[in-house]
């Protein structure tokens, strides 16, 4: 009776979490995404719950007890542009989880049997091992290089790739001598030697592949650690015997690869390239450089001042926003949304551009604007929008770089060329916000800012805006 109760609430929550990925792909009906996410977790652990020993719940009780309090003061009180830093966060638990339900099962089990389903219970408890140790490690290089903590400049090691081809052989190697040894007589401490000691050199490698990627490709690290979170905890499932936690890692990791593949053909990066963590700045390759004038003295961008932009907005007729991380960190969403309303209400058309991989996290300018009730019909993704930025009159460029730089298309030296970018020199006029003239996260110099239809607004983005609405609210304008 109460297997088939469990079983039936395993389906239900399997349901549910496939109706939530389905909800998450479009802005009008995530929300309805995270509502059924949520009610089929709470299914799969009061299911989880149900098929426990009485005994077990001792445990699980504080468990989820401390688990819940702690997670929900960590989603209320994280900022919009923290939000990646607790993702990477969140996927080194599951990684460690993973990895420690390994080991402990290994553990746990004192009479290891020996045969051919032996040997393959001892592979998957190897490889959900391994995973766990390259998720949890890597989430953790990411949330410091996200939270700034480690310089997002890449890490190249001498021969970085034969390293890691050679370790990943030796990981290799072991895990046969784990699964010919585990249950041998004669093994002794070997099988746990080997299991511990990969597990290191799991950890190294996660370390190092994230390391070597630069901060302008941390939107595909999160998107890659968040597959490999959900196969550590499909990993996870197989060793607990747990059929849902198969399934939902199975989801996880299926729809973080997509998402990753998606987010690479973007960017014009190879898949093999960023699971290898073969990608970031290139080596060698020297980045892009401000045009010089005649006598050799590198051009200044030309500048403009909030009360003239706004000026310039009330004249113009179409308008698209780019907006990036910069625009989370001042948290300038909210007033370019009133801007938005203004601005339409006068007859301008005004959309939104969105760059696959703007901000630091797979969709992030998407929630940012849906916080801000930005109506979901004026926000376009990248193919949707390049071909109107020609026929635009005014882009503002609100915290964005990478994703509006011409040296991506027409400089070869730029460790960004042949990335899909928004083409937003072809209006008639480019406002960049700015806080500094500094390169940006990335470390890399775009060319748009001296462009003679480019003018930069230096300062804080939500100031900036606040300024251009005093003007754009005041009753002679």
């Amino acid at each position: 009776m109460v297997q088939g109760i469990v079983s039936a609430a395993y389906i239900g929550a399997s349901a549910l979490f496939i109706a939530s990925l389905s909800g998450l792909s479009h802005p009008e009906s995530a929300r309805r995404g995270n509502l059924y996410g949520i009610v089929g977790m709470v299914l799969a652990v009061l299911a989880t719950a149900l098929a426990m020993n009485v005994g077990g719940w001792a445990l699980l009780a504080p468990s989820l007890v401390i688990g819940g309090i702690v997670g929900a003061l960590l989603a209320a009180r994280v900022a919009m542009t923290s939000m990646p830093q607790l993702v990477a966060v969140l996927h080194s638990f599951v990684g460690a989880a993973a990895s420690l339900v390994g080991i402990a099962s290994f553990l746990g089990n004192e009479k290891h049997a020996a045969g051919a389903e032996a040997v393959l219970h001892s592979a998957e408890l190897y490889v959900g091992v391994f995973v766990g140790a390259v998720t949890f490690a890597g989430s953790i290089v990411a949330w410091g290089k996200l939270e700034g903590k480690i310089r997002s400049k890449p890490l190249v090691l001498p021969a970085r790739h034969g390293l890691n081809l050679a370790l990943l052989l030796v990981v290799i190697g072991m895990g046969i001598a784990f699964a010919a040894t585990v249950g041998a007589p004669t093994a002794g401490a070997l099988p746990l030697g080997l299991l511990l000691a990969m597990t290191a050199i799991g950890c190294f490698l996660g370390w190092h592949l994230v390391m070597a990627i630069g901060g302008a490709d941390m939107p595909v690290v999160v998107s890659m650690l968040n597959s490999y979170s959900g196969w550590a905890a499909a990993a996870a499932g197989f060793l607990l015997g747990n059929d849902l936690l198969i399934v939902t890692g199975a989801l996880v990791g299926s729809s973080g690869a997509i998402l990753s593949y998606i987010m690479c053909k973007a960017m014009n990066r190879s898949f093999v390239s960023v699971i290898l963590g073969g990608f970031g700045a290139d080596e060698g390759a020297a980045p892009a450089r401000r045009p010089a004038a005649d006598g050799g003295v590198e051009i200044e961008p030309l500048t403009i001042l909030a009360a003239d932009l706004a000026e310039r907005l009330l004249s113009a007729k179409n308008i698209i926003v780019v907006p990036g991380y910069g625009m989370a960190v001042a948290q300038a969403q909210h007033p370019v949304k009133e801007m938005t309303a203004l601005l339409r209400k006068r007859g301008a058309t005004v959309r939104f551009a969105i760059h696959p991989v703007a901000g630091r996290l797979p969709g992030h300018m998407n929630v940012l604007l849906a916080e801000a009730a930005v109506p979901y019909d004026l926000v376009l993704e990248m193919d949707e929008i390049n071909p109107d930025f020609c026929h635009t009159d005014v882009v503002l460029v609100i915290g964005a770089n990478d994703i509006v730089n011409p040296g991506a298309i027409d400089d070869p030296s730029s460790p960004i060329h042949g990335m899909p970018v928004l083409p937003a020199w072809e209006a008639a006029e480019v406002i960049v916000f700015k806080r500094g003239k500094g390169a940006g996260y990335a470390g890399i110099e775009n060319p748009l800012f001296v462009k003679p239809n480019t003018k930069m607004l230096y300062g804080d983005a939500k100031k900036s805006m606040d300024a251009i609405l005093t003007k754009l609210r005041a009753p002679e304008a």
